[in-house]
């Protein structure tokens, strides 16, 4: 066992991370593999297949592209951990890699919960406030958020630590300004985490109370489709965040105050692990495109089948009934005007 002796100046070298380098190297390559083919499937879908443009396919183009630049990222980690957690590119590209994975891992998590708002005007909001929901206002959105995002992380790209290592624990007694635009962030996921769960509840509250009102129209079933296509980002949300900003607190706390080095060990291993969850959100958001995206759903079942010989998939399958963030209605014609009404709001 380590000496719990050591000095602030080297509590850095203390907290033992080799135990971490070998399974990390491996989880973020698998990660790496999968994110990069559906991310990029992704945005060639969204750029040369998918013509028309509306609010959350704005959004969403968005999310793939903050995951991309976070997929870029990861080799570098990659490579860092096999090379037993020693840095060899110099400071300023470890300084710029550790600065773009956050960055972008935060500008992910604000544009999904940007999609629940919009999703949650379109349902809940009068006409005049869905009419402001268009694919120019969520380009002004998006481009506030990655300014924004850049500015807050600005600070950490310029600031170039003279070290051997990277990505490693740090102590930030002596540079709490760091600290603090952590707890930023922190503070930036709960926030729309919060506005996540109260928006797709209430969702999910008005299709359910739409379908019982309305139980013999020919496709009610799609009430309940369309509730849980929203609550997925919910899923996605929850599993690859929320360890990771519930074990944060924890993490910040033994950077900026006196700890055991027992303690901070433990912080820096539970914050690595959750990390890792939190790089698998670029993995599951190309699973959100083919859910919530007909376009992409439709490409995905065409490439299947050419790979596999397979028959062609309909249309009418790869779309199914109902409606999707594409934006456009796949109803029967035999279905009344409330149901129509509900998936245009829900997907205008």
């Amino acid at each position: 066992m380590e000496s719990n002796s050591c000095t602030t100046a080297k509590v850095e070298d203390c907290v033992n991370e080799k135990a971490m380098q070998t399974p990390l190297a491996v989880l973020y390559s698998l990660i790496f593999v999968v994110g990069l083919v559906g991310n990029i499937w992704a945005l060639w879908v969204f750029f040369c297949v998918h013509s028309k443009k509306n609010s959350v396919h704005v959004f969403l183009l968005n999310v793939a592209c903050a995951d991309l630049l976070l997929i870029f990222c990861l080799p570098f980690r990659i490579f860092y951990h096999s090379n037993a957690n020693t840095w060899t590119l110099g400071p300023m590209l470890c300084s710029l890699v550790g600065s773009l994975f956050y960055m972008n891992m935060y500008t992910s998590i604000i544009l999904l919960g940007l999609i629940s708002v919009d999703r949650y005007l379109k349902m809940h909001g009068g006409a005049r406030r869905r009419r402001l929901l268009s694919a120019k206002w969520s380009f002004f959105l998006c481009a506030v958020v990655w300014t924004v995002a850049f500015m807050l992380f600005l600070p950490y790209m310029i600031n170039h630590p003279k070290s051997g290592r990277c990505f490693h624990y740090k102590d930030l007694s002596k540079e709490k300004w760091k600290a603090y635009i952590n707890i930023c962030g922190l503070l930036t996921f709960w926030f729309v985490f919060i506005s996540l769960m109260v928006s797709y509840v209430k969702i999910a509250l008005k299709l359910l109370r739409r379908s019982q009102e309305n139980p013999d129209l020919p496709n009610s079933h799609s009430f309940f489709q369309n509730a849980r296509k929203s609550f997925f980002i919910f899923f996605v949300f929850t599993i690859c965040f929320l360890p990771y900003h519930i074990v944060r607190p924890f993490y910040i706390a033994t950077q900026i105050q006196p700890t055991s080095l027992f303690w901070r060990d433990v912080a820096n291993k539970t914050n690595e692990l959750t990390l890792v969850l939190s790089a698998l959100n670029s993995c599951l958001d190309p699973i959100m495109y083919y859910l919530l995206s007909s376009s992409v759903r439709k490409e995905v079942l065409d490439l299947v089948s050419r790979a596999f010989c397979l028959p062609r998939v309909p249309e009418a399958c790869a779309t199914s009934n109902g409606t999707d963030m594409d934006g456009r209605r796949t109803t029967s014609n035999q279905t009344t005007s409330v149901t129509v009404d509900v998936n245009e709001m829900l997907s205008k």
